[in-house]
Order: structure tokens, then C-alpha cells, then sequence
């Protein structure tokens, strides 16, 4: 469908997993792009911000915690059939200093990661966070019609491990 090879995206945006003693935070996004999906906490990069600058704002903002250094472990690139195409630098946090906290934007939810609720996240989400709670780093390329995803490709530039090795 999409000729990634030419593709560029019209926005960037962040998304920051905080995993630990297992579980891993996430949210119940309360507005904008996502409403009412579980998904991990981000949002857009600013100007003049880096993409790990983004994701320690954007988790601050919604949820009052300050993640530990983050970790980049992938690149999403998503192309909507309305015309909307984004590109997501996802990170992973080992700790966060605070309590998190319901804000106007998300409730937080701290998940085993042997429940994540694949059934309230974004379609794709199933397709490479089981993979980055292992380790992996990846680039992923998504087709979406609205909320439903209609082709998917992940490349693991570092292969998940299996837990424990």
C-alpha cells in the first residue's frame, strides 16, 4: 500500500514504557489521537526538542513522574488512508521517581506484563511491544484506516530474548 521507500512523515511523536519488578506503565489516553486506548505515555516532539527529551516531558505531563534515562528500542511509522502519516520513536524506562498520577490527559495503570490488554490498545501495539519488553529494537511500518490497521511489517534490528536469558 504505502511506498515507504518514499514516505515521509507529517508529524513525530514519542511513546515511553516505564517496565519494572513486572510491569510495565501505561495509560488510558483521555483525549486527542487514541482517546480511550491503553497505550504507554507520549505525545508529539516539540521544536528543538529530541525525541528522549519528549518522551520524559510527555510522561511528566501526563502522568508527574520523572522517568529514569530512557532507552530508544524503536521507530513506528504509521500511514492512515485520510492522508495522516506519523512517525513514533518508542523508549523504555527501567524506573520513574514519583507515584503516577490521573491527570486531565491519562489515567495511569501499572499492568503485568503477563496481562497487557492488547484488546484496548491500538491494533498494531500486539505486533512489536511484546518484543521490546524483551529487549528488541525495531522499525515497524503500519497501513491504518481509521482505528483498523490494514497491513503491518516489523523488522528487529536486535532480536527479543526469550524472559530470563
Amino acid at each position: 500500500m504505502t511506498d515507504w521507500a518514499n514516505w515521509q512523515p507529517g508529524e513525530r511523536a514519542v511513546l515511553l514504557f516505564v517496565i519494572r519488578d513486572g510491569e510495565i506503565l501505561l495509560i488510558r489516553k483521555k483525549r486527542g489521537l487514541g482517546a480511550g486506548k491503553i497505550n504507554g505515555p507520549g505525545g508529539r516532539v516539540e521544536p528543538g526538542e529530541s525525541p528522549a527529551e519528549a518522551a520524559v516531558r510527555e510522561t511528566r505531563e501526563e502522568l508527574l513522574v520523572a522517568p529514569s534515562p530512557p532507552r530508544h528500542h524503536g521507530e513506528l511509522h504509521f500511514q492512515f488512508t485520510d492522508g495522516y502519516a506519523l512517525q513514533c520513536a518508542v523508549f523504555v524506562s527501567d524506573d520513574c521517581e514519583g507515584t503516577p498520577q490521573e491527570t486531565d490527559e491519562a489515567e495511569p495503570l501499572w499492568t503485568p506484563l503477563n496481562a497487557i490488554p492488547f484488546h484496548d490498545m491500538w491494533a498494531d501495539d500486539i505486533h512489536w511491544l511484546p518484543g521490546v519488553i524483551c529487549g528488541g529494537v525495531f522499525r515497524a511500518y503500519f497501513d491504518f484506516e481509521g482505528e483498523s490497521m490494514l497491513t503491518h511489517h516489523v523488522i528487529w534490528d536486535v532480536p527479543p530474548t526469550a524472559p530470563g536469558n
